[in-house]
């Protein structure tokens, strides 16, 4: 007996290049691309000396660019955010207007390879705390990114004293080398042992 598809044609599958177009562009509408950044580099922290200067730094990258690109420090003076200093840069490469609303606050990024970092000078106990590099592009439709920093303020720096790390150090060598000893020398006498009495 044969089976006769009444108008209904049998499902056939496309080229495989088609399922993973599907796919890819189901993945781009499910989860959004971020594409602008701020880093405060790979050491989000600093600790400085009262009445130093100090940089804070702050970069930001775009996979599409900037148009108009918003920039702001604040800083968290015990959960209330001030600002420190907001600009708004053109485009890559442009040098931008900084309007600043601390004292001993420098721009000093100008914008030089995407840089937007600032200076801190002669800090105080009281400019101690988290700042925020804060940036939105409107050419990616409005979407924005932070990165804080953490300014640590100490009257003095501390040397760390590492003498008794180098103590148990030495001793945990010392201890496995003196183990290590014992195991070669009684490998080696079982050795001789073996030998003589294959002599024998």
């Amino acid at each position: 007996m044969e089976v006769q598809w009444a108008g209904v044609e049998p499902l056939r599958l496309g080229p495989p290049h088609t399922a993973v177009g599907l796919i890819f562009s189901i993945l781009l509408g499910v989860w959004p691309i971020q594409a602008l950044e701020m880093f405060v580099g790979k050491i989000p922290f600093l600790v400085a000396v009262n009445g130093s200067t100090v940089m804070l730094p702050c970069t930001y990258s775009s996979c599409i660019g900037i148009k108009n690109l918003y920039f702001n420090w604040q800083f968290n003076d015990n959960g209330t955010m001030q600002k420190v200093c907001e600009s708004v840069i053109a485009s890559e490469g442009v040098v931008p207007h900084v309007s600043i609303y601390r004292d001993r606050v420098e721009f000093v990024g100008k914008n030089d390879h995407n840089n937007i970092s600032i200076l801190l000078w002669n800090i105080t106990f009281e400019d101690g705390g988290y700042y925020t590099c804060f940036g939105r592009n409107p050419k990616e439709k409005g979407r924005n990114h932070s990165a804080t920093f953490h300014l640590i303020v100490v009257d003095e720096l501390r040397v760390v004293d590492n003498t008794l790390a180098t103590i148990i150090a030495s001793a945990v060598g010392g201890a496995i080398a003196a183990l290590m000893g014992f195991m070669l020398l009684k490998n080696f006498t079982l050795y001789v042992l073996a030998k003589m009495e294959e002599k024998k």
